[in-house]
């Protein structure tokens, strides 16, 4: 398969997961300001969970997959000091991923541990790194 099939389908799997990335804390935002227990907060369980499990991870495993693929038809990207900071914060938005599991998993339990406030900042987080990462991408700063 040619690099570009390759980049496309790494630009699909990026472009779902970063729409989870930035959906699912503002649906934490809006879980934490409801009662528990009502018909509500159990609408935003299932939806919290779907789109977790049916749309982030599969799109998060996508975009590492294809990304990889991309590094191994394209070896010497690894050498380029902008790649080296996009890895790093694609690392980062994983690493968001895996809080935000942590987040979902404790309001499927009634578990309250952080404010809809912060939740809020939470939501700025994959924004921040996504902002990064497209600059590394698209500019390619040469930081010699």
């Amino acid at each position: 398969m040619s690099y570009d099939i390759v980049k496309a389908l790494h630009v699909i799997s990026v472009i779902a997961w970063m729409a989870g990335l930035l959906y699912l804390p503002r649906l934490y935002v809006y879980h934490a300001e409801t009662a528990i227990g009502t018909v509500q907060a159990e609408t935003f369980k299932v939806m919290e969970r779907r789109l977790l499990k049916a749309i982030m991870t599969p799109a998060m495993i996508a975009s590492f997959l294809f990304g990889i693929w991309m590094l191994i038809l394209a070896p010497d990207l690894l050498g380029e000091p902008w790649m080296i900071i996009k890895i790093l914060c694609v690392f980062g938005l994983a690493g968001c991923h895996g809080l935000f599991a942590r987040m979902r998993r404790n309001l499927e339990n009634d578990k309250m541990p952080y404010s809809p406030k912060a939740y809020k900042v939470w939501n700025e987080v994959p924004t921040l790194l996504m902002v990064i990462i497209v600059f590394m991408a698209i500019v390619k700063p040469d930081f010699t």
